[in-house]
């Protein structure tokens, strides 16, 4: 299975979880994450799919950088709570959550089912340009990035409104998996990660890639 059919995979999951009448209940209720209602939230997990048309209909004069490098460079991944990009990006999921439940979930929907033929048809070298952080990344690797937030996401929104996180499928699993565990080496080293993963007599308190 290719990352696109995963990705899709996973915006499927997400949809059908957005869809839950749970989601809609608790709403404008706090959410599992500091400072985010569920709405927003959702919304959040929404724009892993409603970026999808930007990152294709826009296009940079950069040329394409790593996965690693994405995330260093991404000023949200060592941002504080309250530091501006953390703050931007909960402010925008509340003002996608304006929508509604029903309308976000129906508009992921039919963005999934609109770009199953899409991304198929899309070259190999095919770019994705990021206009909110200003560079690109193959779109294969843009749908690695996605695919992991989807992921994250779906179980924080599940937890936040009390239903059972879905699961993930195996080839988003494998995916996730090493992105996360790369992220983890990156921050932390090697050594800590592989205690974390094989001796727990030695592992230390936190692997957590972000």
């Amino acid at each position: 299975m290719t990352i696109r059919e995963t990705y899709l995979g996973a915006a499927e999951t997400a949809v059908g979880l957005l869809s839950d009448p749970a989601v809609a209940a608790a709403w404008r209720e706090p959410s599992a994450l500091a400072d985010f209602t569920v709405g927003g939230l959702a919304a959040h997990l929404a724009f892993q799919i409603f970026c999808l048309p930007t990152v294709l209909e826009t296009s940079g004069d950069e040329e394409p950088i790593g996965l690693l490098d994405h995330y260093a460079r991404a000023a949200w991944v060592d941002a504080g709570l309250d530091d501006e990009p953390n703050v931007a990006l909960r402010r925008r999921g509340e003002e996608l959550a304006a929508e509604g439940a029903e309308r976000t979930a129906a508009h992921a929907g039919e963005l999934v089912a609109r770009f199953r033929d899409v991304l198929a048809d899309e070259p190999p070298d095919r770019l994705a340009y990021m206009p909110w952080n200003g560079w690109s990344l193959s779109l294969d690797d843009f749908l690695v990035t996605r695919t992991m937030e989807l992921t994250v996401h779906c179980d924080d929104l599940a937890v936040s409104v009390g239903v059972p996180t879905p699961p993930a499928s195996p080839e988003a699993t494998d995916v996730v998996a090493v992105l996360l565990a790369r992220l983890a080496v990156r921050r932390h080293g090697l050594t800590p990660v592989l205690r974390a993963l094989s001796r727990a007599e030695r592992a230390p308190d936190t692997i957590a890639a972000f």
